[in-house]
């Protein structure tokens, strides 16, 4: 096997997956409601407590190591028992021998770190979890004795209020904007308790009895766990303003937080003739910036959790953002979970078929195939739990115990739901590219057959060519007359629908006031999305300034996990039968980042890992436009108005598509004409390319 070189810093491993388990364990009872854990209402996977790790090495001369381990160890050499057991440091002799180290851990995820002058830990080390498995093993950053997986934790720095203010003779502080941390007093003295209430809003912090976030201490007691005359609260809350009450004999000089975050570079940017849309644009990053975390959170006050509907939207945001992609593998470790499989993902039927087209986007975006291949027999025994909840027409049924959701909406959930079986279509689409990935041909062909029969079912049996788009639902092998948007659009998204269809479902779908309307951010991402795919950006941007921007107009600093303009004052802020039950910090809500760099900017990887791309910008009623679309090694960077359009990438290969009412120019290469008023000009890295030409009006 490949020796390490003396340059190589030792890692820490581990069974893959299994410190992001643990890691989601960790995070999934994080959740306070008042004081109270509010753990996850599913089932929560652990780690392997018993696994064995393994490499071959061959030494000229005998070499000492020196071994760590989360849990108790024992090395073996060459299969040889009881050679050493928990001793830290072993001399290895000179020649090619077999190095098995078993780790076991019922707290952590058992973790390895051997440290010598050439035999190191390292992903080229395998394990197993004694079930005929010898994987890779699984490794990040940790690369230290210090730095162990079990002490990961996020960053802080601190943060003052920008304003504190008396209200009926205690301190309300105001942070300025929604933020997230640790609480921390200075110099705090005296004897006596401290109650203190949370807000996302104002009349939150200011409703003792119904804010959602509080916290109480003993004064005498805070005292003893006080460091350097700071007493720093246990628990991380999500707030803007805190309003704290305390007895008498209570006294401190001041009160700052830690503000807990991940590190994260602004890769993507958006700006625009609209002073308004930027400002939408920015606390949209903002909004998805606190989301992202240990993992792609759907709300930072509530639900805290990892939703795997919310995470599809937010891995889409994120790489037209940041384009972190270690908090994107987290999540789509932590959602997958372990065998056996005995309900959907967050329990929910429709959950289980997102994983799969986040998996597909991932590999999209990042081109990176050894992940796909890593965690391919859990999307095998995934799709097998799904496909064997088919009816007797081949479409994914709920269960008893499911929850067929699609979307906050009142219809109905009985039976084959047409959107259900879209999204399943799509999964078997990704499962038969992760296939070829693995080197498995022939499931490549079966799920790419499965794939191509439901969605000809699909259409035939839930297509209706009078209202132009597919019915909501079909019960006892009736399709219902029902219609509703989810299924048309997502058809539509994933390239399932002619032409003359799609025509149709903007038309009769899309458009039509008489078909229910989309309320929440959650579905309304992907409505404003196919609007995009329409051809209908101007539509789009107009109702992002109604929608997100009255958000904003009601002094929104993040944006809300659901906004009604027909509510007043404080009744926007209570849901779930709480009067301040609402998010309003939601990842979701963020969906203008992915709609400014998709489909304004008009950026697309076309090939895994943008090797080739598409550039289709559209000013969509806007008087000009740039910004930057990150890639794994780069960025695309473009720039519009009526007149110019200016492109630059840094690698790939690329298309620019664009319109023009008259014969265009290029610094750079040849304009092709389309047909109509149709061009495209290819886009080669390094080269600043300036293309004059009259939009389209």
């Amino acid at each position: 096997m490949e020796q390490f070189t003396s340059n190589q810093a030792a890692a820490w491993i581990w069974y893959p997956g299994d410190f992001e388990i643990r890691l989601h364990e960790k995070v999934s009872v994080k959740r306070r409601a008042r004081g109270v854990m509010y753990p996850v209402f599913w089932r929560l996977d652990r780690h392997y407590s018993n696994v064995s790790f393994r490499y071959t090495y061959d030494l000229p001369q005998e070499e000492q190591i020196r071994i760590m381990a989360e849990g108790a160890f024992s090395l073996f050499l060459d299969g040889r028992e009881n050679y050493r057991s928990n001793t830290p440091v072993v001399t290895l002799p000179a020649g090619r021998h077999q190095i098995t180290v078993c780790v076991f851990s019922d707290v952590e995820a058992p973790a390895l770190r051997i440290e010598g002058a050439h035999v190191r830990t390292g992903p080229d080390w395998e394990v197993s979890s004694y079930q005929n498995d010898w994987l890779p093993a699984g490794s990040w950053t940790f690369d230290s004795p210090e730095n162990r997986p079990s002490q990961f934790r996020l960053a802080v720095t601190p943060q003052e209020p920008v304003s504190i203010e008396q209200r009926d003779g205690f301190p309300l502080l105001d942070f300025g904007r929604e933020t997230f941390g640790y609480l921390r007093f200075h110099n705090l003295a005296g004897s006596g308790s401290v109650r203190i209430y949370y807000g996302e809003s104002l009349m939150e912090a200011l409703s003792p009895d119904g804010c959602y976030s509080l916290d109480e201490f003993t004064v005498h007691e805070a005292e003893v766990r006080a460091e350097d005359g700071i007493y720093t609260l246990d628990d991380a809350k999500a707030f803007r303003y805190v309003w704290i009450q305390t007895d008498p004999g209570v006294r401190w000089s001041h009160v700052s937080m830690l503000y807990e975050y991940v590190p994260l570079d602004y890769r993507g940017a958006f700006e625009c003739s609209d002073s308004k849309l930027n400002e939408i644009y920015g606390r949209g990053m903002y909004t998805l910036q606190l989301n992202t975390r240990e993992f792609f959170l759907d709300g930072i006050k509530r639900d805290f959790w990892v939703w795997s509907g919310d995470a599809y939207q937010a891995f889409l945001m994120n790489y037209y953002s940041f384009f972190d992609l270690d908090v994107t593998r987290r999540t789509l470790i932590a959602l997958r979970g372990k065998d056996p499989l005995t309900k959907h993902i967050n329990t929910i039927l429709d959950y289980s078929p997102y994983w799969f087209i986040s998996l597909y986007d991932y590999y999209l975006y990042t081109g990176d195939a050894g992940f796909i291949r890593q965690y391919y027999d859990r999307a095998v025994s995934l799709m097998e739990f799904c496909l064997k909840q088919r009816d007797e027409e081949g479409f994914l049924i709920g269960l008893p115990g499911d929850w067929v959701f699609v979307d906050w909406a009142d219809f109905a959930t009985t039976g084959a739901l047409s959107t259900i079986q879209i999204l399943l279509a799509r999964a078997l689409e990704a499962m038969s590219i992760f296939a070829g990935l693995a080197e498995d041909p022939a499931a490549s062909d079966s799920y790419r057959k499965l794939a191509e029969e439901l969605k000809a079912r699909t259409m035939q049996l839930f297509w209706d060519e009078e209202k132009g788009g597919l019915l909501h639902h079909r019960v006892d092998g009736v399709t219902q007359p029902e219609l509703t948007k989810h299924a048309s659009m997502f058809a539509m998204t994933y390239g399932y629908l002619t032409p003359e269809q799609r025509e149709r479902v903007i038309q009769s779908v899309l458009l039509n006031p008489e078909v229910p309307q989309i309320r929440t951010p959650y579905m309304r991402f992907h409505e404003m999305a196919v609007l995009c795919e329409g051809g209908l950006h101007d539509q789009v941007r107009q109702q992002i300034l109604s929608y997100w921007g009255g958000m904003i107009a009601l002094g929104a600093t993040t944006f809300w996990e659901e906004y009604n303009p027909a509510l007043a004052d404080d009744a926007h802020y209570s849901m779930y039968g709480m009067p301040f039950g609402k998010s309003l910090c939601h990842a979701w809500g963020a969906g203008p980042v992915y709609l400014m760099g998709k489909y304004f900017l008009g950026v697309t990887p076309a090939s895994p890992g943008y090797e080739t791309y598409r550039i289709e910008p559209n000013l969509g009623g806007l008087e000009h436009m740039k910004g930057t679309v990150p890639t794994g090694k780069g960025q695309i960077n473009v720039e519009a108005d009526l007149s110019i359009i200016r492109v630059e990438s840094t690698s790939g290969s690329g298309v620019l598509a664009f319109a023009s009412s008259e014969q265009p120019a290029c610094n750079y290469g040849t304009v092709r004409p389309l047909g109509g008023d149709r061009y495209e000009v290819t886009i080669e890295a390094g080269k600043s390319y300036s293309i004059t030409y009259t939009a389209v009006i």
